[in-house]
Protein backbone atom coordinates (compact mmCIF):
# COMPACT_ATOMS: atom_id res chain seq x y z
CA UNK A 1 0.00 0.00 0.00
CA UNK A 2 1.65 3.58 -0.86
CA UNK A 3 1.73 5.78 1.59
CA UNK A 4 0.51 9.25 1.86
CA UNK A 5 2.34 12.13 2.54
CA UNK A 6 1.10 14.60 4.80
CA UNK A 7 2.34 18.45 4.86
CA UNK A 8 2.71 19.35 8.68
CA UNK A 9 2.12 23.17 9.76
CA UNK A 10 5.06 22.93 12.42
CA UNK A 11 8.84 22.94 12.46
CA UNK A 12 9.73 19.30 12.76
CA UNK A 13 12.60 16.65 13.09
CA UNK A 14 13.17 13.82 10.83
CA UNK A 15 13.40 10.51 12.46
CA UNK A 16 15.70 7.63 11.30
CA UNK A 17 16.19 4.43 11.92
CA UNK A 18 17.88 2.30 14.62
CA UNK A 19 20.73 -0.52 13.34
CA UNK A 20 19.43 -4.15 13.73
CA UNK A 21 21.84 -4.45 16.47
CA UNK A 22 20.00 -2.10 18.63
CA UNK A 23 17.03 -3.18 18.32
CA UNK A 24 14.95 -6.34 20.52
CA UNK A 25 16.29 -9.43 18.75
CA UNK A 26 12.66 -10.27 18.67
CA UNK A 27 11.39 -8.57 16.21
CA UNK A 28 13.33 -7.56 13.05
CA UNK A 29 13.21 -4.52 11.75
CA UNK A 30 14.29 -3.16 8.35
CA UNK A 31 15.01 0.58 7.51
CA UNK A 32 11.69 2.78 7.38
CA UNK A 33 9.89 2.16 4.24
CA UNK A 34 8.75 5.79 4.38
CA UNK A 35 9.00 8.72 7.26
CA UNK A 36 7.06 11.70 8.08
CA UNK A 37 8.32 14.25 10.37
CA UNK A 38 7.01 13.93 13.84
CA UNK A 39 7.32 17.25 16.57
CA UNK A 40 10.36 17.71 18.73
CA UNK A 41 7.18 19.45 20.70
CA UNK A 42 5.03 19.16 23.17
CA UNK A 43 2.54 19.83 20.82
CA UNK A 44 0.26 18.13 18.80
CA UNK A 45 0.86 17.35 15.22
CA UNK A 46 -2.51 16.56 13.77
CA UNK A 47 -1.08 14.43 11.30
CA UNK A 48 2.16 12.23 11.37
CA UNK A 49 3.43 8.97 10.33
CA UNK A 50 6.40 6.88 10.38
CA UNK A 51 6.02 3.33 8.32
CA UNK A 52 8.74 0.65 9.08
CA UNK A 53 8.69 -3.02 8.29
CA UNK A 54 9.21 -6.23 10.70
CA UNK A 55 9.25 -9.78 10.93
CA UNK A 56 7.57 -12.36 13.60
CA UNK A 57 6.78 -15.60 14.54
CA UNK A 58 3.00 -15.76 15.17
CA UNK A 59 1.36 -18.92 15.54
CA UNK A 60 3.99 -21.11 14.01
CA UNK A 61 4.13 -18.82 10.86
CA UNK A 62 7.36 -16.16 9.85
CA UNK A 63 5.16 -13.20 9.11
CA UNK A 64 6.24 -10.39 7.91
CA UNK A 65 4.18 -7.20 8.19
CA UNK A 66 4.21 -3.31 8.27
CA UNK A 67 3.78 -1.05 11.21
CA UNK A 68 2.69 2.40 11.07
CA UNK A 69 2.83 4.72 13.74
CA UNK A 70 1.15 8.16 13.84
CA UNK A 71 -1.52 10.91 14.07
CA UNK A 72 -5.09 11.70 12.09
CA UNK A 73 -7.45 14.68 12.99
CA UNK A 74 -10.63 14.53 15.14
CA UNK A 75 -12.45 17.43 12.84
CA UNK A 76 -15.21 19.86 14.11
CA UNK A 77 -18.53 20.03 12.25
CA UNK A 78 -16.70 22.68 9.85
CA UNK A 79 -14.57 20.68 9.42
CA UNK A 80 -11.83 21.82 11.56
CA UNK A 81 -9.13 19.79 13.11
CA UNK A 82 -9.43 19.78 17.31
CA UNK A 83 -7.73 17.05 18.33
CA UNK A 84 -4.68 14.37 16.68
CA UNK A 85 -5.27 10.67 17.41
CA UNK A 86 -2.14 8.94 17.82
CA UNK A 87 -2.39 4.94 16.58
CA UNK A 88 -0.20 1.81 15.57
CA UNK A 89 -1.68 0.07 12.91
CA UNK A 90 0.07 -2.90 12.20
CA UNK A 91 -0.59 -4.89 8.21
CA UNK A 92 0.62 -8.63 7.30
CA UNK A 93 2.73 -7.55 4.19
CA UNK A 94 2.28 -10.70 2.11
CA UNK A 95 -1.65 -9.67 1.47
CA UNK A 96 -2.10 -9.24 -1.76
CA UNK A 97 -5.87 -8.03 -1.27
CA UNK A 98 -7.17 -7.05 1.72
CA UNK A 99 -11.43 -6.89 0.81
CA UNK A 100 -11.15 -10.08 2.76
CA UNK A 101 -8.73 -9.17 5.29
CA UNK A 102 -10.22 -8.81 8.48
CA UNK A 103 -9.09 -5.49 10.05
CA UNK A 104 -9.82 -5.40 14.51
CA UNK A 105 -9.95 -1.60 15.87
CA UNK A 106 -8.55 -1.97 19.24
CA UNK A 107 -9.30 0.43 22.59
CA UNK A 108 -8.51 0.18 26.15
CA UNK A 109 -10.80 1.65 29.11
CA UNK A 110 -10.46 3.59 31.79
CA UNK A 111 -11.71 5.91 30.29
CA UNK A 112 -9.35 8.21 30.34
CA UNK A 113 -6.08 4.90 29.86
CA UNK A 114 -4.21 4.66 26.47
CA UNK A 115 -4.51 1.57 24.00
CA UNK A 116 -0.88 -0.18 25.64
CA UNK A 117 -2.35 -2.28 27.56
CA UNK A 118 -3.50 -4.64 24.84
CA UNK A 119 -1.10 -3.48 22.32
CA UNK A 120 2.09 -4.88 24.26
CA UNK A 121 0.32 -7.68 26.01
CA UNK A 122 -2.40 -9.17 24.49
CA UNK A 123 -2.94 -9.00 20.46
CA UNK A 124 -0.06 -6.84 19.55
CA UNK A 125 3.22 -8.31 17.85
CA UNK A 126 5.16 -7.27 20.95
CA UNK A 127 4.40 -8.63 24.60
CA UNK A 128 5.91 -7.10 27.71
CA UNK A 129 9.25 -8.92 29.50
CA UNK A 130 7.10 -10.72 32.49
CA UNK A 131 7.26 -13.57 34.24
CA UNK A 132 4.71 -16.27 33.55
CA UNK A 133 2.57 -14.77 35.90
CA UNK A 134 2.48 -10.64 34.47
CA UNK A 135 4.35 -9.97 37.39
CA UNK A 136 7.19 -7.45 36.34
CA UNK A 137 11.11 -8.21 36.24
CA UNK A 138 13.75 -6.10 34.92
CA UNK A 139 15.62 -4.91 32.77
CA UNK A 140 12.28 -3.95 30.96
CA UNK A 141 11.35 -4.36 27.70
CA UNK A 142 9.61 -6.34 25.27
CA UNK A 143 9.84 -9.53 22.94
CA UNK A 144 7.82 -10.94 19.83
CA UNK A 145 4.48 -12.25 20.83
CA UNK A 146 3.72 -15.63 19.37
CA UNK A 147 0.47 -15.83 20.18
CA UNK A 148 -0.72 -12.30 18.59
CA UNK A 149 -3.45 -12.47 15.89
CA UNK A 150 -1.98 -10.65 13.44
CA UNK A 151 -1.18 -14.07 11.54
CA UNK A 152 -5.50 -13.60 10.57
CA UNK A 153 -6.11 -10.01 11.38
CA UNK A 154 -4.73 -6.60 10.57
CA UNK A 155 -5.39 -4.16 13.92
CA UNK A 156 -5.33 -0.93 14.85
CA UNK A 157 -4.45 0.25 18.13
CA UNK A 158 -6.21 3.91 19.48
CA UNK A 159 -5.29 6.60 22.22
CA UNK A 160 -8.40 8.47 22.58
CA UNK A 161 -8.12 12.02 23.22
CA UNK A 162 -5.49 13.13 26.16
CA UNK A 163 -4.54 9.26 25.82
CA UNK A 164 -0.94 7.78 24.71
CA UNK A 165 -0.09 10.79 22.75
CA UNK A 166 -3.34 11.68 21.57
CA UNK A 167 -4.37 15.29 22.54
CA UNK A 168 -6.35 18.58 21.78
CA UNK A 169 -5.44 21.19 19.25
CA UNK A 170 -5.75 23.64 21.59
CA UNK A 171 -6.25 24.15 24.97
CA UNK A 172 -9.72 26.18 24.14
CA UNK A 173 -11.45 23.15 22.62
CA UNK A 174 -13.96 22.24 24.85
CA UNK A 175 -13.61 19.01 26.68
CA UNK A 176 -17.18 18.07 26.36
CA UNK A 177 -16.61 17.50 23.02
CA UNK A 178 -14.64 14.76 23.80
CA UNK A 179 -15.25 13.37 27.72
CA UNK A 180 -18.64 11.70 28.05
CA UNK A 181 -20.14 8.34 27.06
CA UNK A 182 -21.71 9.46 24.72
CA UNK A 183 -19.24 12.49 22.85
CA UNK A 184 -16.83 9.76 23.34
CA UNK A 185 -18.56 7.69 20.78
CA UNK A 186 -19.66 10.20 18.19
CA UNK A 187 -15.97 11.59 17.88
CA UNK A 188 -14.29 8.12 17.28
CA UNK A 189 -17.02 6.95 15.06
CA UNK A 190 -16.13 10.01 12.72
CA UNK A 191 -12.58 9.17 13.13
CA UNK A 192 -12.64 5.52 12.54
CA UNK A 193 -14.47 6.63 9.06
CA UNK A 194 -10.98 8.39 8.54
CA UNK A 195 -8.84 5.86 9.11
CA UNK A 196 -10.85 3.24 7.25
CA UNK A 197 -11.23 5.94 4.06
CA UNK A 198 -7.77 6.80 4.08
CA UNK A 199 -6.68 3.30 4.73
CA UNK A 200 -8.56 1.91 1.88
CA UNK A 201 -10.65 -0.90 4.25
CA UNK A 202 -13.98 -0.14 3.27
CA UNK A 203 -14.35 -3.59 1.91
CA UNK A 204 -12.34 -5.63 4.96
CA UNK A 205 -14.60 -7.85 7.41
CA UNK A 206 -14.05 -4.93 10.69
CA UNK A 207 -14.20 -6.25 14.27
CA UNK A 208 -14.06 -3.85 17.38
CA UNK A 209 -12.26 -5.25 20.52
CA UNK A 210 -12.40 -3.23 23.91
CA UNK A 211 -11.16 -3.94 26.97
CA UNK A 212 -12.67 -2.12 30.58
CA UNK A 213 -14.16 0.98 29.66
CA UNK A 214 -13.11 -0.05 26.19
CA UNK A 215 -15.72 -2.49 26.26
CA UNK A 216 -18.93 0.65 26.80
CA UNK A 217 -17.08 2.50 23.97
CA UNK A 218 -17.10 -0.07 21.73
CA UNK A 219 -20.34 -1.82 22.45
CA UNK A 220 -21.58 2.45 21.66
CA UNK A 221 -19.65 2.15 18.76
CA UNK A 222 -21.19 -0.75 16.88
CA UNK A 223 -24.78 1.31 16.80
CA UNK A 224 -22.91 4.50 16.01
CA UNK A 225 -20.85 2.99 13.12
CA UNK A 226 -23.86 1.62 11.61
CA UNK A 227 -26.27 4.44 12.05
CA UNK A 228 -23.86 7.50 11.46
CA UNK A 229 -21.06 6.49 9.37
CA UNK A 230 -23.14 3.33 7.83
CA UNK A 231 -20.30 1.09 8.77
CA UNK A 232 -21.42 -2.41 9.74
CA UNK A 233 -19.03 -4.75 11.79
CA UNK A 234 -18.91 -8.65 11.79
CA UNK A 235 -17.67 -8.96 15.45
CA UNK A 236 -17.77 -6.97 19.00
CA UNK A 237 -15.19 -8.39 22.06
CA UNK A 238 -15.49 -7.46 25.24
CA UNK A 239 -12.43 -8.07 27.48
CA UNK A 240 -13.27 -7.44 31.17
CA UNK A 241 -16.58 -5.76 30.18
CA UNK A 242 -18.21 -3.08 32.24
CA UNK A 243 -21.87 -2.75 33.00
CA UNK A 244 -22.88 -1.46 29.71
CA UNK A 245 -25.54 0.73 31.23
CA UNK A 246 -27.69 -2.61 32.34
CA UNK A 247 -29.13 -1.48 34.99
CA UNK A 248 -28.25 -3.23 38.59
CA UNK A 249 -28.44 -2.23 41.97
CA UNK A 250 -29.83 -3.29 45.37
CA UNK A 251 -29.88 -6.73 46.18
CA UNK A 252 -29.35 -7.63 42.44
CA UNK A 253 -25.37 -5.61 42.68
CA UNK A 254 -25.00 -7.16 45.87
CA UNK A 255 -25.61 -10.88 44.97
CA UNK A 256 -23.57 -10.74 42.14
CA UNK A 257 -20.12 -10.37 43.58
CA UNK A 258 -20.50 -13.79 45.76
CA UNK A 259 -18.68 -15.49 42.92
CA UNK A 260 -16.11 -13.31 42.12
CA UNK A 261 -15.33 -13.73 45.90
CA UNK A 262 -15.52 -17.09 45.86
CA UNK A 263 -12.77 -17.72 42.95
CA UNK A 264 -10.45 -15.41 45.01
CA UNK A 265 -10.58 -17.14 47.82
CA UNK A 266 -10.00 -20.49 46.01
CA UNK A 267 -6.97 -19.16 44.63
CA UNK A 268 -5.59 -17.97 48.41
CA UNK A 269 -6.35 -21.31 49.45
CA UNK A 270 -8.95 -19.66 52.40
CA UNK A 271 -11.58 -22.38 51.81
CA UNK A 272 -13.22 -25.52 53.71
CA UNK A 273 -10.96 -28.35 51.94
CA UNK A 274 -13.56 -30.17 50.44
CA UNK A 275 -13.86 -27.02 47.96
CA UNK A 276 -9.97 -26.27 47.98
CA UNK A 277 -9.72 -29.35 46.75
CA UNK A 278 -11.84 -29.12 43.55
CA UNK A 279 -11.17 -27.44 40.23
CA UNK A 280 -11.71 -24.03 39.94
CA UNK A 281 -13.91 -24.71 36.74
CA UNK A 282 -15.65 -27.46 39.03
CA UNK A 283 -16.36 -24.90 42.07
CA UNK A 284 -17.84 -21.98 40.54
CA UNK A 285 -21.02 -23.08 39.35
CA UNK A 286 -21.90 -24.71 42.73
CA UNK A 287 -21.26 -21.01 43.86
CA UNK A 288 -23.03 -19.10 41.12
CA UNK A 289 -26.53 -21.80 41.49
CA UNK A 290 -26.27 -20.66 44.89
CA UNK A 291 -26.12 -17.02 44.33
CA UNK A 292 -29.16 -16.79 41.54
CA UNK A 293 -31.77 -19.39 43.21
CA UNK A 294 -30.78 -18.85 47.10
CA UNK A 295 -28.83 -15.65 47.82
CA UNK A 296 -30.53 -13.25 45.50
CA UNK A 297 -33.96 -14.00 46.24
CA UNK A 298 -32.89 -14.40 50.31
CA UNK A 299 -31.25 -10.10 50.06
CA UNK A 300 -34.57 -8.91 47.99
CA UNK A 301 -36.72 -9.82 51.17
CA UNK A 302 -34.43 -7.25 53.30
CA UNK A 303 -35.35 -7.12 56.92
CA UNK A 304 -38.55 -9.25 56.33
CA UNK A 305 -35.94 -12.42 55.97
CA UNK A 306 -36.61 -14.69 59.07
CA UNK A 307 -33.33 -14.46 61.21
CA UNK A 308 -33.21 -17.92 60.80
CA UNK A 309 -33.00 -18.26 57.21
CA UNK A 310 -30.57 -15.03 57.23
CA UNK A 311 -28.01 -17.20 59.52
CA UNK A 312 -28.12 -19.98 57.15
CA UNK A 313 -27.22 -17.49 54.06
CA UNK A 314 -24.49 -16.16 55.84
CA UNK A 315 -22.85 -19.55 56.91
CA UNK A 316 -23.26 -20.65 53.01
CA UNK A 317 -21.55 -17.25 51.98
CA UNK A 318 -19.24 -17.12 54.31
CA UNK A 319 -18.46 -20.98 52.98
CA UNK A 320 -17.83 -19.87 49.73
CA UNK A 321 -16.33 -16.41 50.28
CA UNK A 322 -13.74 -16.96 52.97
CA UNK A 323 -15.11 -14.21 55.07
CA UNK A 324 -16.81 -15.09 58.56
CA UNK A 325 -20.04 -15.60 59.16
CA UNK A 326 -19.90 -12.42 61.43
CA UNK A 327 -18.64 -10.44 59.61
CA UNK A 328 -21.17 -11.23 56.83
CA UNK A 329 -23.86 -10.62 59.41
CA UNK A 330 -22.50 -7.79 60.63
CA UNK A 331 -22.97 -6.42 56.84
CA UNK A 332 -26.61 -7.55 56.43
CA UNK A 333 -25.05 -9.91 53.64
CA UNK A 334 -24.32 -7.29 52.03
CA UNK A 335 -19.84 -6.98 51.90
CA UNK A 336 -18.84 -4.64 49.53
CA UNK A 337 -15.67 -5.00 47.19
CA UNK A 338 -13.32 -2.55 48.96
CA UNK A 339 -14.08 -4.47 52.33
CA UNK A 340 -13.60 -7.72 50.84
CA UNK A 341 -10.25 -7.16 49.33
CA UNK A 342 -8.52 -5.57 53.17
CA UNK A 343 -10.80 -8.52 55.00
CA UNK A 344 -9.84 -11.79 53.81
CA UNK A 345 -6.14 -11.97 54.08
CA UNK A 346 -6.05 -9.34 56.91
CA UNK A 347 -4.86 -12.25 59.15
CA UNK A 348 -1.88 -12.76 57.35
CA UNK A 349 -1.38 -8.99 57.09
CA UNK A 350 -1.95 -8.60 53.00
CA UNK A 351 -4.62 -6.74 50.98
CA UNK A 352 -5.41 -8.56 47.84
CA UNK A 353 -5.61 -6.59 44.16
CA UNK A 354 -9.06 -5.22 42.92
CA UNK A 355 -7.94 -5.93 39.42
CA UNK A 356 -6.35 -8.74 39.67
CA UNK A 357 -6.76 -10.26 43.13
CA UNK A 358 -4.11 -13.19 42.65
CA UNK A 359 -1.64 -9.74 43.64
CA UNK A 360 -1.05 -9.27 47.31
CA UNK A 361 -0.62 -5.44 48.79
CA UNK A 362 0.98 -4.25 52.50
CA UNK A 363 -0.76 -1.65 54.19
CA UNK A 364 0.15 0.99 56.56
CA UNK A 365 -2.30 -0.66 59.35
CA UNK A 366 -4.26 -4.14 59.61
CA UNK A 367 -7.40 -2.32 60.11
CA UNK A 368 -9.60 -0.16 58.09
CA UNK A 369 -12.31 -1.24 55.36
CA UNK A 370 -10.55 -0.38 52.21
CA UNK A 371 -6.58 -0.93 51.53
CA UNK A 372 -4.07 1.52 50.96
CA UNK A 373 -3.52 1.11 46.93
CA UNK A 374 -4.59 -0.85 44.59
CA UNK A 375 -1.63 -3.84 44.83
CA UNK A 376 -2.62 -5.09 40.89
CA UNK A 377 -2.08 -1.70 39.27
CA UNK A 378 1.45 -0.40 40.70
CA UNK A 379 3.07 -3.73 40.03
CA UNK A 380 1.81 -3.71 36.11
CA UNK A 381 2.94 0.04 35.50
CA UNK A 382 6.95 -1.15 36.67
CA UNK A 383 6.39 -2.76 33.24
CA UNK A 384 3.90 -1.37 30.94
CA UNK A 385 5.74 2.51 31.28
CA UNK A 386 9.09 1.49 30.25
CA UNK A 387 8.57 -0.44 27.99
CA UNK A 388 6.21 1.11 25.59
CA UNK A 389 7.76 4.20 25.86
CA UNK A 390 11.12 2.46 24.61
CA UNK A 391 9.11 0.42 21.61
CA UNK A 392 7.19 3.71 20.32
CA UNK A 393 10.60 5.33 19.74
CA UNK A 394 13.38 2.53 19.49
CA UNK A 395 11.35 0.39 17.40
CA UNK A 396 8.54 1.95 15.50
CA UNK A 397 11.16 5.11 15.42
CA UNK A 398 8.08 7.62 16.59
CA UNK A 399 9.96 10.33 18.37
CA UNK A 400 8.27 13.39 20.05
CA UNK A 401 8.41 15.12 23.11
CA UNK A 402 4.98 14.62 23.98
CA UNK A 403 4.30 12.37 27.34
CA UNK A 404 3.29 9.01 26.69
CA UNK A 405 -0.03 9.21 28.80
CA UNK A 406 -0.82 5.86 30.70
CA UNK A 407 -3.43 7.81 31.82
CA UNK A 408 -4.85 11.06 31.09
CA UNK A 409 -6.94 14.02 32.75
CA UNK A 410 -10.49 13.41 30.79
CA UNK A 411 -12.60 15.03 33.68
CA UNK A 412 -15.66 15.90 33.85
CA UNK A 413 -16.70 12.66 32.01
CA UNK A 414 -20.21 12.81 31.05
CA UNK A 415 -21.88 9.45 32.08
CA UNK A 416 -25.19 10.64 31.60
CA UNK A 417 -27.23 8.42 29.08
CA UNK A 418 -25.45 5.18 28.88
CA UNK A 419 -27.44 3.14 26.75
CA UNK A 420 -24.37 1.14 25.33
CA UNK A 421 -25.55 -2.48 25.89
CA UNK A 422 -28.65 -1.60 24.68
CA UNK A 423 -26.82 0.10 21.33
CA UNK A 424 -24.96 -3.23 21.01
CA UNK A 425 -28.24 -5.45 21.14
CA UNK A 426 -29.88 -2.87 18.32
CA UNK A 427 -26.56 -3.01 16.46
CA UNK A 428 -26.89 -7.18 16.50
CA UNK A 429 -30.42 -7.03 15.53
CA UNK A 430 -30.01 -4.87 12.69
CA UNK A 431 -27.08 -6.60 11.43
CA UNK A 432 -27.72 -10.44 10.91
CA UNK A 433 -23.47 -10.49 10.73
CA UNK A 434 -22.84 -8.95 14.22
CA UNK A 435 -21.43 -11.54 16.80
CA UNK A 436 -20.20 -11.15 20.03
CA UNK A 437 -17.81 -12.80 22.51
CA UNK A 438 -17.03 -11.84 25.97
CA UNK A 439 -13.58 -12.69 28.05
CA UNK A 440 -13.38 -12.46 31.70
CA UNK A 441 -10.88 -12.99 34.15
CA UNK A 442 -12.38 -14.76 37.59
CA UNK A 443 -10.33 -12.84 39.77
CA UNK A 444 -10.75 -9.50 38.51
CA UNK A 445 -12.39 -7.38 40.96
CA UNK A 446 -13.20 -4.61 39.02
CA UNK A 447 -15.42 -6.14 35.74
CA UNK A 448 -16.15 -9.10 37.48
CA UNK A 449 -17.09 -12.13 35.44
CA UNK A 450 -20.39 -13.05 36.87
CA UNK A 451 -21.74 -9.35 36.06
CA UNK A 452 -20.07 -10.17 32.67
CA UNK A 453 -22.45 -13.25 32.65
CA UNK A 454 -25.14 -11.16 33.99
CA UNK A 455 -24.47 -7.93 31.15
CA UNK A 456 -24.55 -10.89 28.79
CA UNK A 457 -28.00 -12.44 30.02
CA UNK A 458 -29.58 -9.25 30.14
CA UNK A 459 -28.19 -7.47 27.02
CA UNK A 460 -31.10 -10.01 24.83
CA UNK A 461 -34.30 -10.45 27.05
CA UNK A 462 -35.64 -11.66 24.33
CA UNK A 463 -33.09 -14.66 24.01
CA UNK A 464 -33.19 -14.21 19.89
CA UNK A 465 -29.47 -13.52 19.40
CA UNK A 466 -27.72 -15.81 22.07
CA UNK A 467 -26.69 -17.83 19.45
CA UNK A 468 -24.38 -14.97 18.52
CA UNK A 469 -23.26 -14.47 22.08
CA UNK A 470 -20.10 -16.27 23.78
CA UNK A 471 -18.35 -16.49 26.70
CA UNK A 472 -14.61 -17.33 27.34
CA UNK A 473 -13.69 -17.00 31.71
CA UNK A 474 -9.83 -17.33 32.71
CA UNK A 475 -7.67 -18.03 35.40
CA UNK A 476 -6.58 -15.27 36.07
CA UNK A 477 -7.35 -11.08 36.72
CA UNK A 478 -8.59 -7.85 34.46
CA UNK A 479 -5.92 -8.34 32.00
CA UNK A 480 -5.82 -11.72 32.03
CA UNK A 481 -3.60 -12.10 28.75
CA UNK A 482 -0.49 -11.18 31.59
CA UNK A 483 -0.95 -15.15 32.44
CA UNK A 484 1.35 -16.79 30.20
CA UNK A 485 -1.52 -19.62 29.81
CA UNK A 486 -3.79 -16.94 29.08
CA UNK A 487 -2.35 -14.92 26.84
CA UNK A 488 -2.14 -18.12 24.40
CA UNK A 489 -5.60 -19.09 25.11
CA UNK A 490 -7.13 -15.65 24.99
CA UNK A 491 -5.35 -15.17 21.35
CA UNK A 492 -6.76 -18.64 20.73
CA UNK A 493 -10.45 -18.03 21.54
CA UNK A 494 -9.89 -14.82 19.71
CA UNK A 495 -8.32 -15.95 16.18
CA UNK A 496 -11.51 -18.61 16.55
CA UNK A 497 -14.03 -16.10 16.89
CA UNK A 498 -12.78 -13.42 14.17
CA UNK A 499 -12.19 -17.32 11.95
CA UNK A 500 -15.89 -17.80 12.88
CA UNK A 501 -17.46 -14.73 12.12
CA UNK A 502 -16.56 -14.24 8.91
CA UNK A 503 -19.56 -15.83 6.44
CA UNK A 504 -18.76 -17.96 3.71
CA UNK A 505 -18.87 -16.15 0.25
CA UNK A 506 -22.40 -15.29 -1.08
CA UNK A 507 -23.58 -15.65 2.03
CA UNK A 508 -26.30 -13.04 2.44
CA UNK A 509 -27.00 -10.92 6.02
CA UNK A 510 -30.01 -12.02 7.02
CA UNK A 511 -32.44 -13.34 8.91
Amino acid sequence: MRTKVFTLALACVCCFSLSYAQRAPSAKTEPAAKTEPVSPSRTIVPESSVVTQHQATINGQRIAYKATAGTLPVWDEEGKAIAGLFYTYYERSDVQNRDSRPLVISFNGGPGSASVWMHIAYTGPVVLKIDDEGYPVQPYGYKENPSSILDVADIIYIDPVNTGYSRPTSKDVPGAKFFGVNADIKYLAEWINTFVTRSNRWASPKFLIGESYGTTRVSGLALELQNSQWMYLNGVILVSPTELGIERSGPVEAALRLPYYAATAWYHKVLPSDLQSKTLSAFLPEVEEFTINELLPAMARGNFLTEQKKKEIAAKMARYSGISEKVILQYNLDVSTNFFWKELLRDKGFTVGRLDSRYKGIDKNDGGDRPDYNAELTSWLHSFTPAINMYLRNELNYKTDLKYNMFGSVRPWDNSNDKTGENLRQAMAQNPYLNVMVQSGYFDGACDYFNAKYSMWQLDPGGRLKDRLSFEGYESGHMMYLRKDDLSKGNRHIREFILKSLPKPGVPAKF
